[in-house]
């Protein structure tokens, strides 16, 4: 058994290396977002900076905090077999949640993940030895504060940070407004002073509590010390800030780096215990147990972790190669910071999440209390802050999110926040701090307009709501997990340990497939990015017709997959193709709205001319779509109720449908590919004969379905309904190509066409 333990605590530390790898780049968002979104500088820089705050944060850092020892548990209550079942249940249940809310996109908190897999994990084997008989109970086995305190700590998170973001970043707006490079003057070395003091402070409070080198007499004197620290480093900093000014230097991105910088090296600091300190404990508990000559598992108590633990120096050294190279590297870290971007982003974007009813309501009733406060507010008052407040000023870097000054605010505001939670022993979490600051300046900076607030409340709320599964989530997995090796012994670890590898390996492969599909949106951000009108517009033609010629050939493999399964009697086909439909209809609609910010920002007059032909277009592909869910679900219905197939004649007949059908899609795909649209008419005549067979074919099944027996009558109906939508979809087609021509070349005719867009 020995052997095995060994093997245990050795796979701790194989899954200790891909939870850093997974954890930074959850945990990026903290420090990346602000520089990243505001462009303080390139994405090479901004990872070099934040590269060097992660790397010295763990190399100084004492690498564990008692938490993972015994901040949950009551060690001295519990067997070397008890803890080693619970640390493998804790590791496995942490890979699996955290790469999952990676790879959707969506921050959550390490800090959260581990105590409640921690504490769930426990729970469980509390139960188990208390129904074996032990006379405990959970007060004794059990540390529940902590958990406690960190719920407390996540709803004073979100609604301080929220709030205290919403503020600062209105008075700060209100100071510098949009145009802020022309009232800098003196005000930047204030701001700037202010911003550097309130990050150093941050670094002395929060991001070197922990480290190595902070010994007792150091840390009694910069608390006896602090206000002079403070006053001090305001005074030199409010000097160097305004010198840099002077010197044509942008004070403003060295804040943001500098903030960076900061909060990378507080995490690192801080954080590193969440990714290793479980395998660190795991580690001390084998030593222990082998130390005392081995022997049962289940009898030797493991009270040793009530004691102090010294991490070694290579360690610490090696989480921080580990972290630095997972930065640099990881795509999840830019799709974590995408979400947080998105939300916070002061242009028109794409909105990753849909609309609830609550953030329906809630937008209603904050529009309702908008109206009333303008009602009461006198109108020179609202005039100076609309002035201030003008978005049309807005100065931002080229494909920038928002601009340098609110980017200065996130990363302030959080380190204070952060800091003054930690002097009030309140544990916030970065995480939490973060992303609802942000939040809360994209929301005073008035980034979250009419056509946006809805979708991003919703964003807002399912990331919360994801904070709160987490919990849920990971206090459940770990006890499930732990009960499953209690009851099967060593075999079930053997099978956990497998089932772990395959769901990483998994969980890479479709997140590296997403990516690519997620590729072709930089035109997206280009479109929205450039300043030249014209440019726009060629850019626009390019990116709307590869997405109508993405789903034209969608279309052509969607309607031959359906008929042929239909014909195949083949079911489960035909229910993959409905799972297949209904999440087209969702991307078809975040294309259209995507679509509609591009041509907001077209020369106004073009807009106008071609705001017609480019929704006829869009509604087009949306009525082939819904032609081709109409065909699915009567073919379904009729294979799944296993009725009679389509007789041979009418078989022959469909399949040289099928092939015309197929034959069109793909002139028109090709015809969209090689950008020659004087094909239109051609295909529009071929579209004109293909319906006037389709209707000839439906008329002559009316005197066979009269004649034909009772067992063929609901096939033939079937049939029927099929003709009929593949008819109105060609039709569609019809009117697509029209509606194309005219996005192409305004001055496109032809003697089929009317002078109405339907």
């Amino acid at each position: 058994m020995e052997i095995l333990f060994l093997c245990i605590v050795v796979f701790l530390f194989l899954l200790a290396i891909f939870d850093l790898s997974v954890g930074v780049s959850n945990d990026a968002v903290n420090f990346l977002t602000s520089a990243i979104g505001s462009r303080a500088a390139s994405f090479k820089r901004i990872l070099i900076v934040a590269s060097i705050g992660v790397f010295i944060g763990a190399a100084m850092s004492n690498g564990m905090m008692e938490i993972a020892r015994h901040g949950i548990f009551r060690p001295e209550h519990f067997s070397f077999y008890d803890l080693i079942t619970i640390f493998m249940a804790v590791m496995v249940t942490d890979i699996i949640l955290l790469d999952l809310f990676n790879s959707l996109g969506m921050p959550t908190s390490t800090t959260v993940s581990m105590v409640f897999e921690l504490l769930g994990a426990t729970f469980v084997v509390a139960l188990i030895k208390m129904a074996g008989g032990l006379d405990l109970g959970f007060n004794e086995l059990l540390n529940t504060e902590k958990a406690l305190s960190v719920i407390l700590g996540i709803f004073l998170s979100v609604a301080i940070a929220f709030v205290f973001g919403t503020i600062v970043q209105f008075l700060s707006r209100t100071i510098f407004s949009f145009n802020y490079r022309s009232r800098l003057k003196w005000k930047i070395g204030i701001f700037g002073g202010i911003c550097a003091t309130a990050i150093i402070y941050f670094l002395m409070i929060k991001g070197t509590k922990d480290l190595s080198f902070m010994t007792p007499d150091v840390k009694a004197w910069i608390k006896t010390h602090t206000w002079m620290i403070i006053l001090g480093c305001f005074g030199f900093f409010t000097l160097l800030m305004q010198g840099l000014h002077m010197l044509k230097v942008n004070v403003l991105k060295v804040v943001v780096l500098l903030g960076t910088f900061a909060l990378a090296m507080a995490f690192a600091g801080n954080d590193l215990v969440n990714f290793i300190g479980v395998p660190l404990s795991g580690l001390a508990s084998y030593q222990d147990f082998m130390a005392n000559g081995g022997g049962d598992a289940s009898a030797f108590m493991m009270g040793s972790l009530n004691g102090p633990a010294n991490t070694p120096v290579y360690f610490l050294i090696g989480a921080g190669v580990v972290m630095v190279v997972s930065l640099a590297t990881s795509s999840k870290a830019r799709n974590v910071s995408r979400t947080s971007i998105g939300l916070s982003s002061q242009k028109g974007g794409e909105e990753m999440f849909g609309s609830s009813r609550i953030a329906r309501r809630l937008v209603r009733w904050s529009l309702a209390l908008l109206a009333w406060v303008r009602l009461h507010t006198p109108a020179k008052v609202r005039a100076w802050f609309n002035r201030r407040f003008n978005t049309d000023e807005t100065i931002m870097e080229q494909g920038a999110a928002f601009d340098l000054v609110r980017g200065s605010v996130n990363l302030v505001l959080a380190g204070v926040l952060i800091a003054l939670g930690t002097s009030l022993k309140l544990p916030l979490s970065t995480t939490f701090v973060t992303f609802m600051v942000a939040m809360g300046t994209s929301l005073a900076d008035r980034a979250w307009g009419r056509e946006s607030a809805v979708f991003r409340i919703t964003g807002v709320i399912s990331v919360i709501g994801g904070w709160f599964l987490t919990a849920g989530a990971a206090f459940i997995g770990a006890g499930i997990i732990v009960f499953l090796m209690h009851l099967g012994g060593h075999w079930v670890m053997i099978a956990l340990a497998l089932l772990t590898v395959v769901l990483i390996v998994r969980s890479h492969r479709r997140f590296k497939a997403r990516k690519t599909e997620d590729e072709g949106d930089t035109l997206f951000q280009t479109i929205l990015s450039t300043e030249d009108k014209e440019r726009a517009w060629d850019l626009f033609q390019i990116y709307l017709t590869s997405r109508q010629c993405d789903f034209m050939k969608y279309a052509a493999e969607s309607y031959a997959a359906i008929t042929t399964s239909f014909l195949a009697d083949n079911a489960r086909q035909l229910g993959k193709s409905e799972s297949s439909l209904l999440r087209r209809k969702s991307l078809l609609k975040n294309d259209r709205r995507k679509e509609t910010l591009c041509l907001r920002h077209v020369n106004h007059e073009v807009a106008i001319e071609k705001s017609a032909w480019f929704h006829l277009g869009n509604s087009c592909c949306m009525g082939i779509l819904y032609n081709l869910r109409r065909i699915n679900e009567i073919c379904r219905e009729h294979v799944d109720n296993n009725f009679h197939p389509l007789p041979a004649r009418y078989a022959e007949e469909l399949r040289l449908i099928i092939t015309r059908v197929g034959i069109l899609f793909n002139d028109i795909s090709a015809m969209m590919e090689l950008g020659t649209p004087e094909a239109v008419t051609t295909l529009r005549r071929h579209c004109d004969e293909l319906k006037d067979s389709l209707s000839d074919t439906y008329h002559a099944l009316f005197p066979q379905i009269r004649e034909g027996d009772a067992a063929s009558l609901t096939v033939l109906y079937v049939y029927l309904n099929l003709l009929q939508e593949t008819r109105e979809m060609v039709s569609c087609l019809r009117k697509f190509l029209r509606a194309y021509a005219k996005m192409q070349d305004s001055n496109f005719s032809s003697s089929r066409l009317t002078a109405s867009p339907a």
